[in-house]
């Protein structure tokens, strides 16, 4: 949701009514939703632009700079470009300084899709991994992933209130007078939903109970607990690990993919810890995410010990 409203936004910003040669940009790592969230706003499929991304699993600038000149040479209109910052297959952040100033070059919607790194931004390390964000349009963040939180509390940051207004707001006889004083906020003028709940007090209540330094000192652990298990993993015989944990999700695989499945297979039999696979650049990989209030150094030793008994039973 918190990416379809940025999308549709975007596009009421810098687009005409006929939008349709309106083009986004993401990269080939991007989580669906965004290409889901451009496809619902009317887009196209062949409007939206998959960028390759490098060796890091981050968007290429000179792949998109070059997508942009096609375009504009083909008669289209770049618009919007939407960044990563941490993405679900290997945790990678786009280089989010430099997405921004191709974004300021060309005046795209700098969209940034941080819904599982962006509350790292609360410790000293992820804010110095994110270098840039700031500078973002609009920013999706998921509490229920980085502030532990119910599942659905989704949340999206804009720089300009009311850019909200101006794509989403639409008044009837039969509908009372809104709001008019800033800080109180009628959610049906800022996105697609007319009745829901009010997400924001399973935020606000467990902040007012604990304070933020719970939630940093909790996010720099998981901070920890992956650069440890990287290591620890990255040790084990034949383990190839697709770089340094950024944040707290890091992906490796082995030879061949038969063997990285057959050792996925194996870890989650053992019921201790749960692994998901993924494929990145035609490679099957194992991801390591961690990111539970509940998780601490015994669970992750448990998953070094699981990893090295599957890969000692491939034989």
């Amino acid at each position: 949701m918190a990416n379809l409203i940025a999308t549709v936004t975007a596009r009421r910003e810098r687009l005409p009514p006929d939008f349709l040669r309106g083009v986004v940009y993401t990269s080939d790592q991007a989580h669906h939703s965004v290409a889901k969230a451009a496809l619902v706003a009317g887009f196209p499929e062949e409007r939206i632009r998959a960028i390759a991304t490098d060796t890091r699993m981050r968007l290429r600038i000179d792949a998109l700079e070059a997508a942009i000149a096609e375009d504009h040479a083909a008669g289209l209109t770049p618009f919007c470009v939407v960044a990563s910052a941490g993405t679900t297959n290997t945790g990678a952040i786009d280089d989010l300084d430099a997405i921004a100033d191709v974004a300021a070059r060309h005046a795209l919607w700098l969209h940034v899709d941080a819904a599982y790194g962006g509350f790292f931004a609360l410790t000293e390390r992820g804010r110095a991994a994110m270098a840039g964000l700031e500078r973002a349009d609009s920013i999706t963040l998921d509490p229920h992933k980085g502030m532990f939180l119910p599942y659905g509390t989704g949340c999206l940051v804009v720089r300009d209130r009311d850019s909200l207004r101006r794509a989403h707001a639409r008044h009837a006889t039969y509908m009372p007078p809104m709001q008019t004083d800033p800080d109180l906020v009628d959610f049906c003028d800022l996105g697609p939903e007319l009745s829901r709940e009010a997400r924001g007090l399973r935020v606000w209540l467990p902040l007012k109970l604990h304070g933020a330094a719970a939630f940093r000192d909790a996010l720099d652990e998981k901070l920890d607990l992956a650069r440890h298990a990287a290591e620890a993993i990255g040790g084990l015989p034949g383990v190839i690990v697709i770089g340094p944990p950024e944040l707290s999700l890091f992906a490796f695989h082995l030879a061949t993919d038969e063997a990285t499945r057959e050792v996925l297979a194996f870890v989650n039999a053992q019921q201790r810890v749960l692994l998901t696979g993924a494929v990145v650049h035609d490679r099957f990989v194992i991801r390591v995410c961690i990111l539970s209030f509940r998780t601490h150094r015994d669970r992750v030793d448990a998953l070094v010990e699981d990893v090295r008994a599957g890969i000692a039973a491939l034989g």
